[in-house]
């Protein structure tokens, strides 16, 4: 199925990514809260490190619970640290945790990471990118969603990371006009928005 979009070269991992993740709707919390997470840790970084390295993110992070790492101190820090399998950064790996510690706290309030992040996806569909220098690095919106997350006690989501976060769970449809997965995603991202609007 792969089209244009960002892909270049053969890259089977990154091909199955693009054509079955990227961009289709998510709504799970445990979801939601990994693709946060994970755009964090892709800041400064190509996202193929990071995917190639999502298996062992999920197993050293409980598989993206909120609640158990919620439960992570700084032994736990130091010993994420000492894991070469993951990218080693204190700060990102930290924000992670703190990132856990923010669902529980919206939970705590009565309310749902995805419900919060998915009021944040455009009423109107913005024109569809033609090529990729169409794509911005954020938007206003998105940049309103990485205040507003801060403010709730997420991490390490700035303007482009939560605008990155958006793309990848389907608040906003990036694919471009020619890609064969842009109208189901469209379609899907429609229906998911209409469910929790």
């Amino acid at each position: 199925m792969s089209g244009p979009c960002w892909l270049t070269g053969d890259d089977p991992l990154m091909t199955e990514y693009h054509d079955h993740e990227w961009g289709r709707p998510q709504t799970g919390e445990r979801e939601l809260y990994e693709r946060i997470c994970l755009e964090g840790f892709q800041s400064g970084l190509s996202w193929r490190t990071v995917l190639a390295k999502r298996p062992a993110f999920r197993e050293v992070f409980a598989g993206f619970d909120p609640a158990a790492v919620a439960g992570f101190g700084p032994p736990d820090v130091d010993r994420l640290l000492l894991d070469a399998r993951i990218i080693r950064h204190r700060r990102k790996i930290e924000a992670t945790i703190a990132n856990a510690r923010a669902v529980l706290a919206l939970r705590a309030d009565g309310r749902d990471l995805a419900s919060l992040i998915w009021s944040y996806s455009p009423t109107h569909a913005a024109r569809p990118p033609a090529v990729l220098s169409d794509l911005p690095a954020t938007t206003p919106i998105a940049t309103q969603l990485s205040k507003d997350l801060r403010r709730l006690g997420f991490a390490f989501v700035g303007p482009t990371t939560a605008y990155a976060a958006m793309q990848a769970c389907g608040i906003v449809n990036d694919h471009l006009t020619d890609c064969p997965c842009r109208a189901e995603v469209e379609q899907q991202r429609k229906a998911v928005f209409a469910k929790l609007s």
